[in-house]
């Protein structure tokens, strides 16, 4: 298993990955080395009566962003229409150009060739962008792409972080920073273009589209497709709002280190420090918490985090005006600092588990003809949304709220926004609780779950012990799954709430509800129909003595109409816990087996239909069952 899906460190060994992540590393660092060492040479070095210094961020950050707008469409129509490492090669070699003519911009101080500049670096970030997230799902599997992804966004914000601080070194270096940032923003350029090179050739995934030049139409196309898979769709929102919730505290980094804390241009480099390493750090860890599977229940743990940490940081940040200004060494010594630092790693954090997943889950449904288009849809609410972050953000300011307030705000929003979203969703709050029962009160092993397909329809069949067994067994699949569960479940006040939300199907017996019987069958045949995985616990009720009892017909009756494989499950270690019926009723006796119990799950290979007996099958499950009686 560890041969079979190594370390996600390992892909930067692999030719498949590495030269792509070191290009957009490059691209990445880059874009702001150039753009912080202009904002530094247009703020403090010369004085420019069109661009006062405290216009001149806001005007680079525009620029930058302006293409993202207006050609995003564009871009992700010729990610799928063309061969990518092409592309990509394309992207680069205009690259060396631009910071060819920055070199000439920065020589001779000529600032509007430089904003010339910033504006064709978008347009180059434009056309790489949809080919960036539209190419991992094609070298990368479902288990390796929330690793890959968070490598890649760890990779991102360190880049980011190395250039704004080369940039700064290099454009404050004596009578040669304007030549050490030109020499050193070409030469990344070259390395950039080497990189690529050795990119693999990535097929075209629509190669007979036609392009629609016009990017407004377009971009409704793309949203329109998107929203026909609501879960992409509202996915592609959360990141958008990231963005938003972002590009405020980014933006007011400055402002806060200098008014609110009393600190120096070094103190608002540590805020971006600390910030950029808590994102790298989160997306890291996405890997190893979502079992090398695109797990979107981590997305409302990191929103709530997000939340939280935002709104601690407005309290740490109270306290009496700053008096005079303190280098770094001095900031950290004052009282509470630290606890300002951690909220915002923490929150920084938080948006790194938050964000991975949601680019993985769009990777992974959205059709390969159709995925950079959507991406760069996604590219365009993304800049859409941070152009409205600046601008609430200005408006609180002007009117009076201070830096704290405004995190609080934001904050605040996140929480009212994160509540909407999941409730219109449930899949991302049903992950999460799968994901909290599986880490928090159950040590969860799975094995075998490469057997649970990764697309097409397929019916499961696994035993029934205990009322949670839906729960475990959807943190389990890589999918959504649809359960056909027994009618009296429903009434249960909070399960039943959370099924019901599940989508599950209620089913009773034919000679209790001969109709609710029927109408099951007929819904759990359209699952299977779109697609879509089916669970059925073929004992039709919870065991309540521990043992597995006699399969029944339902799964025949599925299969005489819609005969898909079928993949037995064995759930093992839940007889006893507090949501079996172990000494009577389920859920009376809490803390039974104490917290953090062994429970797992077994997937065996799947069955042809025509294979498949109830017999049979239990046969299989039992079997499975007896391998783990062993210990564990």
């Amino acid at each position: 298993m560890a041969q079979a899906h190594p370390n996600q460190f390992a892909l930067l060994g692999q030719r498949r990955f590495a030269p792509f992540f070191w290009t957009q590393f490059l691209g990445a660092g880059n874009d702001n080395l150039f753009k912080f060492a202009l904002t530094v040479l247009v703020t403090y070095q010369l004085q420019l009566g069109w661009l006062p210094p405290a216009q001149a961020g806001v005007v680079i950050g525009a620029l930058f962003i302006l293409p993202f707008l207006l050609f995003s469409a564009t871009a992700g129509q010729l990610a799928d229409k063309l061969e990518k490492a092409l592309l990509m090669r394309w992207a680069k070699s205009l690259e060396i150009a631009v910071m060819a003519l920055g070199a000439w911009g920065f020589a001779t101080q000529d600032v509007p060739v430089l904003l010339l500049c910033i504006f064709l670096m978008g347009l180059q970030s434009t056309l790489f962008g949809p080919v960036k997230y539209a190419y991992l799902p094609q070298h990368l599997s479902e288990r390796e792409l929330t690793g890959g992804n968070g490598v890649v966004e760890m990779g991102t914000f360190v880049a980011i972080l190395l250039g704004n601080v080369a940039g700064g070194l290099l454009i404050a270096l004596p009578e040669v920073g304007r030549d050490a940032v030109a020499f050193a923003c070409l030469g990344v350029a070259v390395l950039g273009r080497l990189a690529v090179q050795f990119v693999p050739r990535s097929p075209a995934t629509d190669p007979g589209l036609t392009i629609n030049w016009n990017p407004f139409t377009e971009t409704w196309r793309n949203l329109v497709m998107a929203h026909r898979q609501i879960v992409v769709f509202r996915s592609m929102l959360g990141i958008s709002w990231m963005w938003f919730f972002g590009a405020v505290f980014l933006s007011l980094f400055p402002a806060f280190a200098k008014d609110v804390l009393g600190g120096d241009e070094q103190v608002a480099s540590l805020l971006l420090v600390v910030f950029s390493v808590g994102i790298g750090a989160g997306s890291l860890l996405c890997e190893g918490l979502s079992r090398r599977h695109v797990e979107i229940g981590l997305v409302p743990l990191g929103a709530l985090g997000m939340s939280v940490f935002a709104i601690d940081l407005y309290f740490a940040s109270r306290g009496a005006p700053p008096v005079g200004t303190v280098g770094v060494a001095e900031f950290v010594a004052q009282p509470g600092r630290w606890r300002l630092i951690f909220d915002l790693a923490a929150l920084a954090f938080c948006a790194g588990l938050y964000s991975v997943p949601m680019y993985a889950l769009i990777q992974l449904r959205t059709p390969a003809t159709h995925r950079a288009r959507i991406i760069a849809a996604n590219n365009i609410l993304n800049a859409l949304f941070m152009v409205v972050s600046a601008l609430m953000a200005g408006a609180l300011i002007a009117a009076g709220a201070t830096v704290p307030q405004v995190f609080l705000v934001v904050g605040l929003l996140n929480l009212a926004v994160g509540a909407y979203v999941f409730l219109l969703v449930p899949e991302y709050l049903l992950r999460f609780l799968s994901l909290l029962l599986t880490r928090v009160m159950y040590r969860f092993r799975v094995q075998g779950d490469e057997h649970i397909p990764a697309e097409g329809a397929a019916l499961l069949v696994c035993n029934h012990v205990s009322f949670v067994d839906a729960m475990l067994l959807m943190a389990a699949s890589p999918r959504p799954i649809r359960f056909v569960m027994d009618h009296r479940i429903f009434a249960t006040p909070v399960l039943g709430w959370l099924f019901r939300l599940a989508k599950a199907i209620p089913i009773a017996p034919r000679s209790e509800d001969a109709a609710t019987y029927e109408r099951a069958f007929a819904e759990a045949r359209r699952v299977l129909a779109e697609g879509e995985l089916l669970l059925i616990f073929p004992e039709g009720g919870l065991t309540r003595d521990g043992t597995l009892q006699p399969f029944k017909g339902g799964v025949m009756k599925v299969l005489e109409t819609h005969p898909v494989p079928v993949v037995p499950l064995a759930l093992h270690g839940l007889w006893g816990s507090f949501f079996s019926r172990v000494d009577g009723a389920a859920m009376t006796r809490p803390l039974r087996r104490g917290m953090f119990s062994r429970v797992g799950l077994s997937a065996g290979p799947a069955l042809a239909a025509r294979e498949v007996t109830p017999e049979g099958l239990r046969e299989r499950v039992g079997g499975m069952l007896a391998a783990e009686t062993g210990p564990r």
